[in-house]
């Protein structure tokens, strides 16, 4: 069984107080790199987010502290080790947005991406566990374009969609507290993609079908294999320049 521990208790600090530890714990350039790695959705060990980030464990393990006070992450403890992760979607989201906004010209033409094209990272990604990047804008569009998806104001799946996420093995039974569907900003597209439950089952499914895979070399980029590209065009009507 997994031991999950997060760093903020139920009965913490006053609203006041525990927004300016929230922005506080944001506030450092490693401990952001930290979050901007975990956004990829996996648990990271102490001693691997210190490689990633170049610092020394005993720093980094500081820096997790402030972030685990913070309850903008949770360890998990599998045996004799423990994992660091976000902790929760809504917390990566969060962290997302954010760092859309340090990114120049932010109030640009929503159309005009503001990462160059080439960028990976821009084709195509992994937002905390949900698809991201010119691949997530695409599915969400032809998804409200078929009419599996309503993209005005408040994201909602409809009937429809419901019915061709059974049809394409998306699985959306226990969802919990979590929303079905939710919109989240895009920061190199500038728009909303789909999110909350659907989101992440589609994301799920697509890697479990090896529809898309992860680089070799670890990271949220993601690569479309000939099989994803079938999948992709038969679901959805999809062909590669969509996402490229």
């Amino acid at each position: 069984m997994n031991d999950v521990h997060c760093g903020t208790p139920a009965d913490g600090p006053a609203p006041a107080a525990r927004l300016a530890a929230f922005a506080a714990a944001l506030a450092d350039e490693t401990r952001a790199a930290i979050c901007m790695t975990l956004l990829e959705g996996r648990a990271w060990t102490a001693g691997e987010l210190a490689r990633i980030t170049a610092v020394a464990p005993s720093t980094v393990s500081g820096h997790l502290t402030r972030l685990l006070d913070a309850g903008i992450c949770v360890t998990e403890r599998q045996g004799r080790h423990s994992y660091v992760r976000i902790a929760d979607a809504a917390t990566a989201r969060l962290v997302d947005e954010l760092a859309s906004h340090a990114i120049p010209d932010r109030d640009g033409a929503h159309s005009v991406p503001v990462v160059a094209a080439p960028d990976p990272l821009a084709r195509a990604r992994t937002c905390y566990d949900h698809f991201a990047g010119r691949l997530g804008m695409a599915v969400t569009d032809a998804m409200g374009r078929r009419g599996l998806l309503r993209t005005e104001g408040v994201f909602e799946l409809t009937e429809d969609g419901r019915a061709w996420c059974a049809a394409a093995g998306v699985g959306l039974a226990e969802a919990g507290r979590r929303p079905l569907v939710s919109s989240c900003l895009d920061w190199t597209e500038r728009r909303r993609h789909l999110g909350g439950l659907t989101g992440a089952r589609l994301c799920a499914r697509a890697l479990e079908g090896k529809w898309v895979v992860r680089p070799a070399g670890g990271g949220r980029g993601l690569e479309v294999t000939a099989a994803g590209e079938r999948a992709f065009g038969d679901l959805l009507g999809l062909t590669p320049g969509a996402w490229r």
